[in-house]
């Protein structure tokens, strides 16, 4: 039997799906439950309506929520107090984090604040809650084969160097690289073992540290390729040769041009500067093969790369484009024809599904069981009630 946990972290909801082997995949455990940075955003306004000091202490996580939080008490003119770690969360230049009205003191400094003072760690990766939260159904996760999580990880740019194109450039290099294995996803090159991670990636790093109580091997990935890696465990979407695909995450869209299992082009945009007409183009232009990396980056977006001349056919097959994500409703009023992939009955869990595949493609071990429960659904007929 192998057990393979899956977390993929959103900014409204960690989804959690525990792969087993001996299970139909429809049949695996699974959680949806609110997410790290939302945990932490109601911790700290609860303590501003309190009007209590605040000190956060852990690693860097995902912001958002929980940077809103902190600017808001700040602002309220109440201490918060932060390690140089978890500052980061809100920006990686203490020195911003310090203009915004937080107090960035040492791990031993923050100890020698008053009993008075709300303590909070930030992290995004919390095993020993979940494993807790799976025993109190009598699930043990002691004996796990591989541990996987998606973060969104913009990296940390280097001083004076844009946000945006430091990511995209991280983008273009790894996906340029081609496959891992001539036959596995592409995709796959954005996750990495533990030990492997690229250090200018700190909020996967963040994972990996937090990670110490896992025993079995890591692998952490990006969240919006683990979404389109899952997408194609949908059947509908995995059988055309040539595929467009969208993930419309709550504050990033990444769209792919997927062809014979290799990347024909890419961009990114900030969600919230787009609408349905807009996407719309965005799409039509990676399809047509004419999206430049000018044309988005200019936009406040990323950026775009197109590796593959040739146009993707619209208006042929059974839809133009799948779409996921939190905020995959936006496409309803597209001019496209669009397909909503749900692999295995399950729409929340499609970045939990990427992330399985993606521990197929870099865990040669366990590649050959992963790969054929993804593509067959079927365990090895073992009923639940008896797992």
């Amino acid at each position: 039997m192998t057990k393979i946990l899956t977390i993929d972290v959103g900014t409204g909801t960690q989804d959690i799906y525990l792969y087993n082997s001996r299970v139909d995949m429809e049949n695996g455990f699974k959680m949806v439950i609110p997410s790290p940075t939302m945990m932490v955003f109601r911790e700290i306004t609860r303590a501003t309506q309190r009007g209590e000091a605040v000190a956060l202490s852990g690693v860097t996580m995902g912001g958002g929520p929980s940077h809103w939080a902190a600017r808001d008490h700040a602002q309220a003119g109440y201490p918060l107090y932060a390690t140089p770690d978890a500052a980061r969360t809100f920006d990686d230049d203490l020195e911003v984090v310090k203009e915004s009205g937080i107090t960035i003191l040492s791990e031993d400094e923050l100890s020698r604040l008053p009993d008075s003072v709300r303590r909070f760690q930030l992290r995004d990766f919390d095993f020993g809650a979940v494993a807790r939260a799976f025993a109190q159904f009598g699930v043990s996760l002691g004996d796990l084969d591989a541990a996987a999580v998606a973060v969104f990880d913009h990296g940390a740019a280097p001083p004076g160097y844009s946000d945006r194109q430091f990511r995209f450039d991280y983008l273009a290099e790894r996906l340029g690289e081609g496959a891992v294995d001539g036959q596995l996803s592409p995709l796959s090159q954005l996750a990495f073992r533990r030990g492997e991670i690229p250090r200018e990636m700190t909020r996967l790093a963040a994972v990996e540290q937090s990670a110490g109580d896992v025993d079995s091997p890591l692998v952490v990935m990006d969240t919006a390729p683990a979404a389109v890696l899952g997408a194609l465990q949908d059947a509908a979407v995995r059988a055309p040769s040539r595929v467009l695909i969208a993930n419309v995450g709550n504050f990033h869209t990444l769209a792919f041009r997927m062809g014979d299992d290799q990347i024909e082009g890419v961009f990114e945009h900030h969600t919230g500067l787009l609408d349905v007409e807009k996407l719309d183009q965005l799409l039509i232009s990676l399809a047509q093969g004419t999206l430049t990396h000018e044309q988005v980056f200019e936009d406040h977006g990323h950026g775009a790369l197109l590796y593959h001349p040739q146009p993707y056919p619209l208006g042929k097959g059974d839809f133009d484009l799948a779409v996921t994500g939190p905020r995959r409703m936006m496409m309803e009023g597209s001019r496209l024809r669009t397909y909503y992939p749900a692999p295995f009955g399950d729409m929340m869990l499609v970045g939990c599904f990427g992330l399985l595949a993606a521990v197929g493609d870099v865990l040669p071990r366990l590649r050959d069981e992963v790969h054929g429960s993804l593509r067959e659904g079927r365990g090895s007929g073992t009923p639940p009630w008896e797992v």
